[in-house]
């Protein structure tokens, strides 16, 4: 019958608009950051309240010491990866995140390093 109500689809959720996210912007900002980059928040989570919850939610996921990888914080937030760079870049430039770019070929030829990130994305 047509005038019954559909049951709501399992899994779906609202989720922001991606332009929402980014205020529109399609480029690059200032701070250029690739997937491997490591993100770390640069302010205390008591400081984020009067922040959009995007942002918020990122640098929760980011807290010190260690941070998260560009990569990582896009999956784990369901949100594609050149929208999360540009959101990203704007929390850099804004100087609520630090960033660390990759590390250089010698340092990955560290065994036990890349079984270290090998464990921590079968995690994921």
């Amino acid at each position: 019958m047509p005038d019954e109500p559909r049951e709501p689809q399992r899994g779906s959720r609202r989720r922001t608009r991606l332009y929402a996210l980014t205020d529109g912007r399609t480029a690059a900002t200032h701070t250029v950051l690739t997937m491997d980059t490591t993100i770390t928040a640069a302010t205390p989570e008591e400081a984020h309240g009067g922040l959009p919850t995007e942002w918020q939610a990122v640098l929760a996921l980011c807290a010190p010491p260690n941070g998260r990888a560009v990569a990582e914080i896009a999956a784990r937030m369901r949100i594609r990866l050149t929208p999360m760079t540009l959101l990203l870049g704007e929390l850099a430039d804004r100087g609520l995140i630090h960033h660390q770019p990759p590390l250089e070929a010698a340092a990955t030829t560290n065994v036990h390093l890349l079984m270290r990130i090998r464990d921590n994305l079968a995690r994921i």
